[in-house]
Formats: C-alpha cells, sequence, structure tokens
C-alpha cells in the first residue's frame, strides 16, 4: 500500500511528456484511493460519509478509465 502523496506541478510537467511515468502516478493514485474506500466501507456509514464514498468510487472509475487510455495509448502498432 502507497502512502498518498500530493502530485506536484513538476510531476504534472513530467507525465506530460513521460507516458510510464504517468501510468506509474495513475496506478499509485488509483491503488490510495482504493485502499481509502476500503477503510471508508468498514466504518459506520452516515449520509456525509455515504457522499464521500460515492465521489471517492467515481474518481476511481475515471482514473481507471485514463489508466486503460494510457496503456492503450502506449502499447506499439501491431
Amino acid at each position: 500500500m502507497w502512502d498518498f502523496q500530493p502530485v506536484t506541478d513538476a510531476d504534472l510537467a513530467r507525465a506530460r511528456m513521460d507516458a510510464p511515468f504517468r501510468q506509474q502516478m495513475l496506478t499509485r493514485t488509483l491503488e490510495c484511493l482504493l485502499g481509502e474506500l476500503s477503510k471508508l466501507q468498514h466504518i459506520p456509514q452516515d449520509t456525509a460519509r455515504a457522499g464521500q464514498m460515492r465521489e471517492g468510487i467515481e474518481l476511481a472509475v475515471k482514473l481507471s478509465d485514463l489508466l486503460r487510455r494510457t496503456a492503450a495509448g502506449s502499447r506499439p502498432a501491431a
């Protein structure tokens, strides 16, 4: 499990130019997010927490879509 570290402007600039780094950064972020969602899943739910879960799930779906697109774009043409 990774500890979440905020993404810096330097990270974003590098990710724009370095596809493997971008994929690694997205993967690490998704792993952190899923870990936090797992923790929230085991805490008694209230309205605010349900909203956090929904928001986290929507973000996880977006991140996984980005990862798929990044992976598809980095594959060599057959």
